[in-house]
């Protein structure tokens, strides 16, 4: 099994994130790239103490940036959207 902390790399704080939150009791977060569903899952219910119904992920390209002449990429990630049994809540995102 994958070290939890290694797996999440941190919350995201959006507003898409926080209307799911209100509505759906998802929660998002950034995670390694080479996490799958299931060391997700683990990881979740390790940290948070809560139980996860449903986790889905999507790869996200990075953004071309420039600076003057110069263009550079920043690096693709993995996104997880986390749905929560009906009864559950993670503190972290309730003080926000």
């Amino acid at each position: 099994m994958k070290d939890p902390r290694l797996v999440i790399k941190q919350a995201l704080i959006t507003e898409k994130g926080t209307v799911l939150r209100e509505v759906r009791n998802q929660y998002l977060f950034e995670v390694a790239r080479d996490a799958n569903r299931i060391d997700i899952k683990r990881a979740i219910e390790t940290i948070f103490s809560v139980k996860v119904r449903k986790v889905q992920t999507m790869q996200l390209p990075g953004k071309l940036k420039r600076q003057g002449r110069f263009a550079g990429r920043r690096s693709d990630w993995k996104k997880a959207i986390i749905t929560l049994m009906p009864d559950q809540k993670i503190e972290l995102f309730e003080q926000i």
